[in-house]
């Protein structure tokens, strides 16, 4: 068991907001990290070291020689195998107290009931929109958090929807194509657009810093705002966001 393993958590069990209550409550978590990209990469590194006691990782593709200034999960020896693989084998060497489930699977509405089962929290490691929308409906039908993040270039987001006190993401992100970092509305990054490394890191260690409050309730977690990151003259601003009375994901009127 994660919790069990001696010495490992010392640090993070001193905080107060943790204990070893806390920590004994992420040993029993389960989340998803849905892709192992940019994102997930460091996102479940993070929770892997936090002790979080099951991860299931999500991701249909392989690595590549492009993916490896910002996917820190995986290296050199890992080109051409799957990303899932290569994501199990590195979190293990550095956490093999926890459990790790590898899903080569592609997320769509065919394949996530199967992830979800038993997950409590969902971080959201995806490149395209689709895959989100799948993610935002599935986290609406479990009330499953779902940590959000998006990047490109030098700029970042990051949201926390909770089903029941929040917009879903598709109150807010309505526009499959574009990103603008000027609007509410930005679309989602493809794997065409470029991207500095440090940008995903940015935004993957805020991620996992939200799943874990979440997961322990405590702090004040991203619900209700969206914050972006400027890279390049670290400019960081903060939305608040209200649901849209017309989404077709959780309007009761407008419900699909």
């Amino acid at each position: 068991m994660a919790l069990l393993d001696s010495g490992r958590y010392t640090r993070q069990i001193k905080l107060p907001e943790i204990g070893p209550p806390g920590q004994a409550k992420l040993a029993r978590s389960r989340v998803l990290i849905a892709g192992a990209g940019g994102l997930g990469s460091l996102s479940s590194l993070y929770l892997a070291a936090a002790g979080v006691g099951h991860l299931i990782i999500a991701d249909h593709d392989h690595v590549e020689l492009s993916n490896l200034n910002r996917q820190l999960l995986h290296s050199e020896a890992s080109l051409g195998k799957p990303k899932v693989a290569s994501a199990s084998r590195r979190l293990g060497q550095l956490n093999s107290a926890i459990s790790i489930t590898e899903a080569q699977v592609k997320i769509d509405h065919g394949s996530i009931d199967d992830l979800l089962k038993g997950v409590d929290l969902i971080v959201d490691g995806c490149d395209n929109y689709p895959a989100r929308q799948v993610l935002n409906r599935a986290s609406l039908r479990r009330s499953l958090p779902l940590v959000f993040g998006g990047v490109k270039g030098f700029d970042g987001m990051i949201s926390s929807f909770v089903p029941g006190s929040s917009p879903c993401f598709e109150c807010i992100i309505q526009d499959p194509n574009i990103f603008k970092p000027d609007t509410l509305k930005p679309g989602t990054p493809t794997p065409d657009n470029g991207i500095l490394g440090a940008t995903a890191g940015m935004i993957a260690s805020m991620q996992a810093m939200e799943a874990i409050k979440l997961l322990l309730t405590i702090g004040t977690p991203l619900t209700n705002r969206l914050v972006r990151i400027s890279g390049l003259d670290m400019r960081i601003t903060t939305a608040e966001l209200t649901p849209n009375p017309d989404c077709k994901a959780c309007s009761p009127v407008k419900q699909e």
